[in-house]
């Protein structure tokens, strides 16, 4: 009940009428020892009438609703949920200009993490943007959006009009975060960001631009320090990352390149010629300031020689990449887009053309450790299963045009664990990868190139050294801890390992095992071949409906 205002003196309506009275305030009740009489009726019926005119319309409102609105299930919150994901977060597709086509975008640049601003799932916004994703176990990954300018003197880049409050961050761009003896050569590179505004009267000072690069292209800054001179390095901590990073540009990007080799840029220039239409930057020596308008420092990586599509924005793959490899190295003219390599062995055509030529075996040999003792006997051996070896000694200076034209066109390789197994990158998919483990390196010999090379679409194969066929155990003896128990030694570190399983083991392989091995390579060139003819045939067969 309304309590009345204190100038209002109770029983004294305050309207014309009872009912205007009833809406302002309530009468107080009849005495108890009195009978209302009609205007006390009267009373009562004006504060019915409002109860029931509010009784129906609810009951109404409630009949007109059906029953399964009034019920949210949890399938149709999250559909609302996920449609307006999609409608809030777009993605870049290729265009022809640089690669990339920004979306509408209806969420704040601040509300979306930052590996969607460095894989370009977030398009093109406000500029001011300086964010940096240390999740990841191998690498830093810094962006940068406005006004980024380079600073050798000091090793650093200037981000004029940066968010107040931001602070300085340091990344050393080099994808082996988790190792800190060689994360402590890699030169160290200082995100300064410089809160705005600024005008050319005198509002702020900003360094000079020697050279601007155009606005849409932007910079990758990475190391080619730490491992770089071991070839499986140079292509899992350097080249594959900066493929996965820098591919969706589609040239149209500059790299900036700390602990710059001219002998590096020399080596992959094919490659990096088709991933850049700019010349690269040393970072360290060109002394002049460079301007873009967006940056990226460090790399992305996703494993051991992968490239992992589902973390890919386009849902490029390894294959993608080792097509970019056999058109630089094939010499096919850049104006023309990478092609993954068809599933057939080169040298073994479908049945009813020519008769097949012995498939070509790769053997690649060492000379200072895990050296094949009995080289002779496996050359020997590989004969006698039907293969034409052909045995590669690769030094540092052996040009890569040279490897890549032996391999592409190969049926099978083998070879000892090692960095050389690297070049299984240029086989066709449907070849076979024959691997030698030595002592004490199963888990290396699969992680680092087994599982990549399966990925590729390779027949992959192992000959797993025995104790007996180590220079180990004549070194330590046949039951000695090293032999037997190699994870004792693995449990002391990686150095520790590498120092005895790797630095100081040869091996002799037992030539009737692994022509066992041999025979099982052969079945699957077989079956490969004829899978290709199969989808040989079928296309030839839809070509010739078309043409009729």
């Amino acid at each position: 009940m309304m309590q009345l205002p204190q100038h209002h003196k109770p029983g004294k309506p305050t309207g014309s009428s009872s009912c205007s009275s009833w809406i302002r305030r309530s009468p107080p009740p009849s005495p108890p020892h009195k009978k209302a009489g009609s205007g006390g009726r009267g009373r009562y019926a004006c504060r019915l009438v409002p109860l029931l005119v509010l009784t129906v319309y609810s009951v109404f409102t409630v009949l007109r609703i059906p029953s399964s609105s009034l019920v949210v299930t949890t399938s149709d919150s999250e559909r609302v949920e996920r449609r307006e994901d999609l409608e809030a977060l777009k993605t870049h597709l290729p265009s022809n200009q640089n690669g990339l086509e920004a979306r509408e975008e209806t969420r704040s640049v601040a509300s979306l993490p930052c590996s969607a601003l460095i894989n370009g799932e977030a398009g093109h916004g406000e500029d001011g943007v300086l964010c940096c994703d240390r999740t990841h176990y191998r690498s830093d990954v810094c962006y940068l959006r406005g006004d980024a300018r380079t600073d050798p003197s000091t090793s650093s880049v200037f981000l004029y009009g940066a968010p107040r409050g931001s602070s300085p961050e340091k990344v050393r761009p080099y994808t082996r975060k988790f190792e800190d003896s060689i994360m402590g050569t890699i030169d160290e590179v200082t995100v300064v960001p410089v809160p705005g505004p600024f005008n050319a009267s005198g509002g702020g000072m900003r360094r000079r631009c020697d050279v601007r690069h155009p606005r849409g292209v932007p910079a990758v800054v990475f190391s080619t320090g730490g491992y770089t001179g071991n070839v499986y390095h140079e292509f899992s901590d350097g080249l594959i990352p900066l493929f996965i990073t820098a591919q969706r540009f589609a040239g149209e990007v500059v790299f900036v390149v700390l602990e710059y080799h001219y002998w590096w840029v020399g080596r992959y220039g094919a490659v990096l010629e088709r991933l850049t239409n700019y010349k690269i930057v040393d970072f360290r020596y060109d002394r002049r300031v460079h301007c873009f308008d967006e940056m990226i420092v460090g790399l992305r990586i996703h494993g051991e020689l992968v490239v992992d599509p589902k973390l890919m924005p386009n849902g490029k793959s390894i294959k993608d990449f080792q097509a970019l490899l056999h058109q630089g190295y094939s010499r096919t003219p850049s104006s023309q887009p990478p092609v993954p390599l068809p599933l057939a062995p080169p040298s073994r055509p479908c049945p009813d053309h020519a008769r097949a030529a012995k498939p070509k075996m790769v053997i690649f040999i060492r000379k200072k450790n895990r050296v094949l003792l009995n080289l002779p006997h496996v050359v020997t051996a590989c004969r006698r299963a039907g293969f034409a070896p052909h045995v590669m000694n690769l030094r540092r200076q052996t040009p890569l045009p040279a490897i890549h034209a032996a391999l592409a066109s190969a049926d099978a390789m083998v070879a000892v664990h090692g960095a050389a197994v690297t070049h299984f990158l240029f086989m066709r998919p449907g070849s076979v990868l024959l691997q030698i483990v030595p002592v004490g390196l199963d888990w290396a010999a699969d992680a680092f190139y087994g599982k990549p090379a399966q990925q590729l679409g390779l027949g992959y194969l192992e000959y797993k050294v025995a104790p007996e066929e180590s220079s180990l155990a004549a070194e330590y003896g046949l039951n000695s801890t090293v032999v037997r128990n190699p994870w004792v030694i693995s449990n002391r570190g990686w150095w520790e390992m590498k120092k005895v399983y790797m630095d100081r083991q040869n091996v002799t392989v037992n030539v009737k095992r692994f022509g066992e091995l041999l025979k099982a390579a052969r079945g699957h060139l077989k079956n490969a071949t004829e899978a290709a003819c199969q989808r040989h045939h079928r296309g030839s067969g839809a070509a010739e409906v078309e043409r009729r």
